[in-house]
């Protein structure tokens, strides 16, 4: 079995949408991950502003990243944001999962979106927990 905190760098060597957006590992122990990206132009909407789905895709990526650390393969079955502050491009963002309580089979997690040590979305995951163990 892998070391449990080998599993997000091994999911992101697997994941060519995150590597498109630019997604680094920054911390990660058992149940918590830590991700950080910079927003491109490519990723603004009409407004000149970070389409929504980005700010969702890097919490979404922290909460899988999160989930998986128990070592089992662990998917995700609801999830919703809520969007505070609008982002623009060059924005550093880091996404953490913050929270994870594990009841048998399903997790629930919250993730903080930050710019610096301003909340800019704050995300929450369901995740059920399957037999599978990361090899």
């Amino acid at each position: 079995m892998i070391d449990t905190k080998e599993i997000p760098s091994k999911m992101l060597s697997q994941d060519s949408f995150s590597q498109w957006m630019g997604i680094e590992v920054l911390q990660v122990e058992k149940g918590r991950c830590k991700v950080g990206m910079t927003i491109r132009k490519e990723m603004l909407n009409s407004m000149g502003k970070a389409h929504g789905g980005i700010s969702y895709s890097l919490a979404d990526t922290a909460f899988g990243f999160s989930a998986n650390t128990h070592g089992k393969y662990a998917v995700s079955i609801e999830t919703s944001i809520n969007h505070i502050e609008a982002l623009e491009e060059g924005d550093y963002l880091t996404a953490e999962a913050v929270t994870d309580i594990a009841k048998t089979k399903i997790g629930f997690n919250i993730v903080e979106v930050k710019r610096g040590e301003q909340i800019v979305a704050l995300f929450k995951g369901v995740v059920y927990r399957t037999n599978k163990d990361w090899q």
